[in-house]
Formats: structure tokens, C-alpha cells, sequence
């Protein structure tokens, strides 16, 4: 590569580029924004890690805070580092790296805290090298703690005077490509027809069993196309990309990552390094590097931008996690004001990007991960602005779901920094809320809100046009399934949490969950009392983790736990709003009780396959080397053909048949009453008269549409109890049918959830079930569905 040269330096100071490292037809453009700074240095280094810079230049400062420079010379993998000055901390003319001539504080009176020992990475780098924890360190002798600043020794060296130019992540250039191009194969698919699978990059084909997958699927009608993944493509972009056939033919048409920006995890997972989830973001437009197969420079955009044309030639589509309310460039070490060990975002404006207390402490109180992002600032804004648009103009998302979404509806800058009250004051007119979904709108992407944090639960108070995961609901299905009668809310919950959404467009603004990421598995949640976080790896141990779970062991019955699980995947799938499934719940995989494996990157947390073949799920080989095994709480289906998961072929069926009945995906409610051209939730006493009571633990809802109709009977007492299915068209059933003439509709059982129907795969094909009709006892937990079908002419 030629030496890098500077390209029309005297038009820098006048040049309006945008932020980040950009490749042109004839040059590199460069831009941060550091307002309160006094001298900005780019650098150019040969190599990550363990080199110094081979060049340097000095960008100039604009009207409007942000440092540019133009260069030739440079392309594709190229590698950027900074390094800052301020009121802090002058320039002198003596400095040189790892020198203290200039210095006059490690903060300034704003809380900024320049240090130009310490190089920085572009906030906007579009891949980053490598990570704070990686790995490499410890070949150069060092941990990640010369990162830091302050006066604390290392080895006999202040901090703040260690040069660390061989240890930071440097920016990595990558050319960008044409967006009109990107967004081209995009499905589109609207939002109330969507069903989310959440999982992580790894958890999705990093188990062994994914070499499998034609083999474990043989002769299941719809995975023909179904393939395996090859052992080094395991737990990579590029294999989940190839897993998107499986995932069409379960019925799931978005599939939601866990957080795939660089994060701070090292590479061998080592304890204390390990980051499982992802949840602390190092650089908002880079994409993980350890995701990649392809780690080159350049390789993990490739790649990335690769699964999500796979996963949209498949009709499906890709929404990421993100975490713009806290960065992973942590907060003051050991509690001192002094200490930072800024790499990127807090080195060039601290005081822009971050919320601080009187005497410039970092402040974590919504976030509990010793930082949180100040969204008074309009650099920050812009920002989350520039990063989403990037990720979906270049990356091809279809949508985003933000994780602690309430920070960035709060204005730091309207209260007193120790005016905690204020601080905590949520903003559902926030101007970065209203133009995250102004640019939802302009893109034609969805943006879905974790609508709480430590400081505030806000779930329904976001601004027009945000989808919202709803607590709610999770915590209403819960408790009304494992008995607690807790009825009003429960039918409020079914029917799309009418009072909370219906200002915000329709009941597909409401994301319908029982389970996340975040806490049990659909399967352990009818499993255990309370969390099992300390158990030995690779299932344990944990920290944290909710200790109210509204989780019941179903008293160490395997049969019942088997057939609750069957009642929440019907709930979920007949229930207003947009249903969200964790990964593996399909088929019943378990955690063993872990409802926090953050931090345990381990085959015990992937998605094993292995349960698809076989009508005894947990009793699979877990794939561990140390012999660990699954907690077998589900025991043995009651199915002839011992090669297939029942759970698994109801739950592929109920997708299906959400997919097919346009009644089960409206983006409207209905009214009161039976009949009519809307899509009613009707919800009745097991007689049929009257509506049901606070306290009952059975009931039905019953769902009329035109042309359809479902007569849905759920009975969460420990007793069985006789319902009345009446006469399609008559009595309190209304309208439902695809024809109101009595005497050619009939209901025919279509899914019953007791454990005696397993043989059949607790369901029927649609207009073959059973002629339901009169009084029909309903098992105790058990749930019954009714069709209104065709009666066949004689």
C-alpha cells in the first residue's frame, strides 16, 4: 500500500463530510466530533497490536466541533487511531507517547478526559480490530487494564502515562457498497404478520447437532430443503444464514439476533473476559468479529451483509438487539473520578455522549453497567440515528429492538445532576424517539422498545410508531396459566392490551412474549420454582437473574409440565399482538434452571438439535466433554413415532395456522359483538353465558372473523370442567363460521393440549377433528380449540 498523503488540507476546516471513516472515488474522508477538544492526531498503524503508528495527521477543527481530514493513499483494511487533546491536558510541543509534558488534570471542569497517551477508535469505525478483552494481550505482556487512565500504578507507571498505541482496537476502513442494492431482496413483510424468534449468532448453529440437520429432519414434510452446517461454519453469520430454510418451514418469518456490535468479550470466553449475550457494546456500526467465519478485515461486514441475503431469499426477516442506553467502555474504576478506560466515545467528548453527577462521576443508575448514554446531547442522538441507518441502508436490517429503550427517553440536561427525581423523568415526546420512528417510517423498518430499565417501567407510553416487548402480557399469561385467576387482566392481555396500544396503530405494536432471552425457557418455566444459577458449567454458575419468575414446577409432574408447555404455545399463538419465541422453545430446550447465562458461552446454551428426533427431548446427550446432562423434566412423549419431537410438530402447526387465518394477525381490533366484517374477541363463562369473573380459572375466547371462527376453551383449574360448544351462528357463540347457516358449520376439535391427545400430536388437520358439540369436559390445564368448519353435504 502506498504511504497515506493529506489531500487538500486548507478546505478540511471548511468541509462538511459526515461523521466516520469514508471511502470516495479519490480519497479517504475522516471525521469525529470532538467540540471541547484542542488538538485531534489520526494516525495510521501497519498492525492492530503491538505496533506504532507509521503515519500521522492533523485534521482541523469545523464551526461545528467535528475534526476532519482527507487523505490518499489508503483503502479497504487500513487501520485508524486518534489521539486527543484538551483544556485537560494542552498540547506541548515536548509530548511524545507516554510522556506527561502538557498535563494538567485527568479530567477538565466539563468532565472531558483527553489524554493523548491513549488511543481512540472512531465511534463510527465500521469494524473494529479488536477488543478490549481480547485475548492477544497477554502475548504482549499486558492485561487490558494499561487501557486506563489516572494516576493508579502499573508496574510502577502512572496509568494515564502508558502509551496504548501497541494495545487499543484501531478502526478498520471497509468500503461501503450502494444502499439502493441492500434493501433490494428485503420481504417487507407487514408487521402484524410477523412471528420473532430471538436468539444469538452462536446459540442458533453452534451445538454440534447443526451437522445434523438433514439427518435429525428426514422425512418431515416441509424440511426437505433443510441442510447442515458444516463444523466451521457453526455459530457464525454464514451459518445462520444457512439455517434459514429450517426456520421458514417452522413458520418463523423474523428473526431477531441477540446484539451482534462489537462487544467486549474476549476470544477463548476466559472467565471474567466472557459475553456471551452481548449486551455491552465496544462500536455501534461494527459487527461482532468472533461471529464471523471470514475474521479478514473487511470479512465480517461480507459476511454479515451475506446471512441477510440469505435470510431474505428465504422471505424471512432480520431484526438486531441493540444497546445504545450503555457502552462497554465501562465507568470509573475502583470509584475513582480520576480512573477511565476509555477507547473510543468518551475519550473524544465525555461530556457529550455521557450522563455524569456534580462531581463527574459516571452515572449507571438506569443501567447497572456503570454507564449510561446522555441523550440531551444532540452528538449522542445523532449517533443512534446515523447507526441505525447505517445498519439498514448498508447491513440490510428489517428492524430493531432496543434494549433498555427508556434511557433514550430521558433528558438529563432538564434536571439538576443531583436531582434524582428529575433524572428519572421518562419523555414520550423525546425528540430521539420521535426520530427513531420517523426514520422507521422513511426506511420502512420497525423499531420495538424493552419499554423499562432500573428507573422505570413505560410499557405502552412510547411515541406513535414504536412496537413495544409487553411485560404485560408475559407476566399476565404467567400467572393466569399457572393458576392464579388473575382473569381481567389476562383477557386483557389476549386481546392485544387494548388500553395501553390503541393510540399507537393496532395490536401489532404489542410484542407478545412468555419467555426471553433474559430468564427461563418456555420448557423450564413449567419446570422450576426458582432459578438454579449456581449449578456447576457448563450450565452455571450465574449471577443475577430475577428471583420473580412466576414460574410453577407443575409439583414434578413431567406429563403436566409437557402439557403446559402445549397451553402457553397455544395462548401465544391465538393471542392479538405479535408473538416472540426464544430460540429452542419449539422444541423444549432447557437451561437446566439457569435463568441468566450471560456470561456462559457454552454448548449447554446452544440450540441442540438432537431434540427434534426423538419424543424424549431432554434426555438427548448435551454434547459437553465433561459429560453433563440435561435436567430431564419433560420425560417421554406419549407418541408412536419415537423418532419425532411432538412438542415440535405442535408448534410448527400452530405457526402455520397463525400464517393461514388472517383472523389470528389483524393490525385492528374488533368490536363487542359477534358478526360483522371485523375480527372480534369474544370472552365467555365455560356455559357461554355471561363474561367470565374475576378469580375464574376457566373460560373461552371465543375469535370471530368472517368466513372463520375458533371456540378456544381454557381451563387452568386443577379440576376438569364441562364446557358448552353451541350451534355455530346461534346463541353466545355469534357469527362465527364461513357460513352462518347452522346447519352447515359445525366446530371440529383442532388442538387439545391433554396429555391423552400426545399420540395425535396434540392437534388435527384442519376440518378432520372430532365434531365438537354440546357439553364437552375440558381437562384440568388443558386447553381445547375449536374450528368452525364446513359441515360435508351428503
Amino acid at each position: 500500500m502506498p504511504a497515506p498523503v493529506a489531500l487538500d488540507e486548507p478546505t478540511w476546516a471548511g468541509a462538511t463530510w459526515p461523521l466516520g471513516t469514508h471511502l470516495t472515488t479519490d480519497g479517504l474522508t475522516v471525521a469525529v466530533h470532538a467540540p471541547a477538544a484542542t488538538r485531534v492526531q489520526l494516525e495510521v498503524y501497519p498492525e492492530a497490536l503491538g505496533a506504532t503508528a507509521v503515519a500521522s495527521f492533523l485534521p482541523a477543527r469545523g464551526a461545528d466541533g467535528v475534526w476532519r481530514a482527507r487523505l490518499g493513499g489508503l483503502g479497504p483494511g487500513a487501520l485508524l487511531g486518534f489521539r486527543v487533546w484538551g483544556p485537560n491536558w494542552p498540547h506541548d510541543e515536548a509530548w511524545a507517547p507516554g510522556s506527561a509534558a502538557g498535563f494538567i488534570a485527568d479530567l477538565d471542569e466539563a468532565g472531558n478526559r483527553f489524554n493523548p497517551n491513549k488511543v481512540l477508535f472512531d465511534p463510527y469505525s465500521r469494524e473494529v480490530s479488536h477488543t478490549v478483552g481480547t485475548d492477544r494481550l497477554a502475548e504482549l505482556g499486558v492485561n487490558d487494564g494499561v487501557l486506563g487512565a489516572g494516576g493508579d500504578l502499573v508496574d510502577g507507571v502512572p496509568r494515564r502515562l502508558i502509551d496504548t498505541a501497541p494495545y487499543a482496537p484501531k478502526g478498520v476502513v471497509v468500503a461501503e457498497d450502494d444502499p439502493a442494492l441492500i434493501r433490494a431482496g428485503a420481504p417487507r413483510i407487514p408487521a402484524e404478520q410477523a412471528i420473532i424468534y430471538e436468539a444469538g449468532v452462536k446459540q442458533l448453529t453452534g451445538h454440534p447437532s447443526a451437522a445434523r440437520l438433514s439427518e435429525l429432519l428426514a422425512g418431515e414434510r416441509g424440511f426437505e430443503a433443510v441442510g447442515d452446517i458444516p463444523a466451521e461454519y457453526q455459530g457464525t453469520y454464514k451459518g445462520a444464514g444457512m439455517l434459514a430454510p429450517y426456520l421458514k418451514a417452522a413458520g418463523i418469518t423474523t428473526v431477531e439476533l441477540l446484539p451482534v456490535h462489537e462487544t467486549n468479550a474476549s476470544e477463548s470466553g476466559r472467565p471474567g473476559a466472557t459475553n456471551a449475550w452481548g449486551y455491552m457494546t465496544l462500536a455501534f456500526f461494527a459487527p461482532n468479529r468472533q461471529y464471523a467465519a471470514d475474521k479478514s478485515w473487511g470479512g465480517p461486514t461480507r459476511e454479515f451483509k451475506e446471512m441477510v441475503e440469505a435470510f431474505h431469499a428465504a422471505g424471512l426477516e432480520v431484526y438486531l438487539d441493540v444497546v445504545y442506553n450503555h457502552t462497554a467502555e465501562g465507568g470509573n474504576w475502583n470509584g475513582e473520578v480520576t480512573t477511565t478506560g476509555f477507547t473510543s466515545l468518551g475519550g473524544f467528548a465525555t461530556a457529550e455522549y455521557y450522563q455524569m453527577t456534580v462531581d463527574k462521576m459516571l452515572v449507571d443508575g438506569a443501567t447497572g453497567t456503570s454507564n449510561q448514554i446522555n441523550y440531551s446531547s444532540p452528538a449522542a442522538r445523532r449517533l443512534v440515528l446515523d447507526s441505525l441507518r447505517y445498519w439498514s441502508t448498508q447491513m440490510g436490517v428489517d428492524g430493531f429492538r432496543f434494549d433498555l429503550a427508556t434511557v433514550l427517553g430521558r433528558l438529563p440536561a432538564e434536571s439538576a445532576p443531583d436531582d434524582w427525581g428529575g433524572l428519572k423523568r421518562f419523555f414520550g415526546d423525546h425528540p430521539l424517539l420521535v426520530e427513531i420512528a420517523a426514520l422507521a417510517q422513511a426506511e420502512g423498518i420497525e423499531v420495538i422498545a424493552e419499554a423499562w430499565d432500573l428507573w422505570g417501567y413505560e410499557v405502552g407510553n412510547f411515541p406513535r410508531g414504536w412496537g413495544e416487548w409487553n411485560g404485560r402480557y408475559r407476566d399476565a399469561v404467567r400467572r393466569f396459566t399457572k393458576g392464579d385467576g388473575n382473569t381481567g387482566e389476562f383477557i386483557d392481555m389476549v386481546n392485544g392490551d387494548y388500553h395501553h396500544f390503541e393510540d399507537n396503530g393496532g395490536p401489532q405494536k404489542s410484542i407478545n412474549f412468555i419467555c426471553a432471552h433474559d430468564g427461563f425457557t418456555m420448557a423450564d418455566l413449567v419446570s422450576y420454582q426458582t432459578k438454579v444459577n449456581d449449578q456447576p458449567y457448563p450450565f452455571g454458575p450465574s449471577d443475577g437473574g430475577s428471583d420473580d419468575n412466576l414460574s410453577w414446577d407443575s409439583g414434578g409432574d413431567q406429563a403436566l409440565r409437557r402439557q403446559r408447555l402445549r397451553n402457553l404455545w397455544v395462548i401465544l399463538m391465538l393471542s392479538r399482538g405479535v408473538p416472540m419465541i426464544v430460540a429452542g422453545d419449539e422444541m423444549g430446550r432447557t437451561q437446566n434452571g439457569n435463568n441468566n447465562p450471560w456470561a456462559l458461552d457454552t454448548v449447554a446454551m446452544r440450540t441442540n438439535y438432537a431434540m427434534l428426533a426423538t419424543h424424549a427431548p431432554q434426555r438427548v446427550p448435551v454434547g459437553d466433554p465433561g459429560g453433563a446432562v440435561y435436567h430431564d423434566n419433560l420425560g417421554v412423549f406419549d407418541a408412536p413415532d419415537g423418532r419425532v419431537n411432538p412438542l415440535f410438530r405442535l408448534a410448527i402447526f400452530l405457526m402455520g395456522l397463525r400464517h393461514r387465518h388472517p383472523a389470528l394477525h389483524q393490525a385492528a381490533w374488533g368490536d363487542a359483538l359477534a358478526g360483522g366484517e371485523d375480527v372480534s374477541y369474544l370472552f365467555h363463562t365455560p356455559s357461554g353465558q355471561g363474561a367470565p369473573g374475576q378469580g375464574d380459572r376457566a373460560l373461552v375466547v371465543q375469535i370471530d372473523a368472517p368466513g372463520e371462527g375458533f371456540w378456544v376453551m381454557i381451563n387452568m383449574a386443577d379440576q376438569p370442567v364441562d364446557f358448552t360448544v353451541p350451534v355455530p351462528g346461534h346463541g353466545s357463540s355469534g357469527g362465527s363460521g364461513p357460513d352462518q347457516d347452522a346447519g352447515q358449520t359445525v366446530w371440529r376439535r383442532l388442538v387439545d393440549t391433554g396429555v391423552w391427545a400426545e399420540p395425535h400430536d396434540n392437534h388435527w388437520p384442519e376440518g378432520t377433528g372430532e365434531v365438537l358439540s354440546g357439553t364437552v369436559t375440558v381437562g384440568p390445564w388443558s386447553v381445547v380449540v375449536c374450528q368452525a368448519v364446513p359441515q360435508p353435504r351428503h
